[in-house]
């Protein structure tokens, strides 16, 4: 596995466009490789002022052709992601961030939002110990949210897509590294096409 980061160039048109429609974030990624069409996980970072995308990869990409639409020339790096895989173990504490999509099935089979960030953690929480990891509620909080409506299109046809993104910070506990590896490679919830689902974590 590869992570990917490269940082944005907000005072590009396109780019400003794409900070509110994912799905062109989305296709930029996937043409960023050879091989077929796979689900990568992204997320967008805000640091000291700056956005930076984030990408992982089961590949190197190539990302020349998404550095000219949305970035700086040559401003990108790649790193082995193997490395910090090969140091999870048991019971290990880490500070990790994840931006994710929180939801409910009804029991008509809508798919809702939780909007509230006692939900949200909730949602979290409920999902933590089957990803390979434990959490405090007193050790991680929601630290960002947004609302996303945007078309998407498929071919001829178009679909309305609305999500809410939520950014939790914390510390966590890894119970069971193999179960974690593979959450840390997969993404956890919903919509990972459009930036949702990538966990990162540094050691405390």
């Amino acid at each position: 596995m590869y992570l990917s980061r490269i940082e944005l160039n907000i005072g590009l048109r396109k780019t400003m466009k794409a900070l509110v429609s994912p799905s062109k974030f989305h296709g930029a990624i996937e043409e960023s490789f050879s091989g077929g069409r796979a689900r990568r996980l992204w997320r967008i970072d805000d640091l000291n002022g700056k956005k930076y995308m984030l990408i992982l990869s089961e590949e190197i990409p190539n990302l020349e052709h998404f550095v000219g639409q949305f970035g700086y020339a040559g401003v990108y790096e790649t790193k082995d992601y193997a490395i910090l895989l090969n140091r999870v173990s048991d019971g290990m504490k880490w500070r990790f961030k994840l931006t994710a999509n929180p939801t409910i099935s009804k029991s008509h089979g809508k798919i809702m939002a939780h909007v509230t960030p006692e939900y949200q953690k909730k949602w979290l929480m409920d999902r933590a110990e089957r990803c390979g990891f434990l959490l405090e509620d007193n050790e991680f909080q929601t630290v960002w949210s947004k609302w996303y409506s945007f078309s998407k299109k498929d071919g001829d046809k178009s679909a309305n897509i609305r999500l809410l993104s939520v950014t939790f910070e914390g510390m966590l506990t890894i119970s069971d590294a193999e179960k974690f590896r593979e959450t840390l490679c997969k993404g956890i919830g919903r919509e990972k096409a459009y930036g949702q689902g990538l966990m990162t974590i540094v050691r405390v």
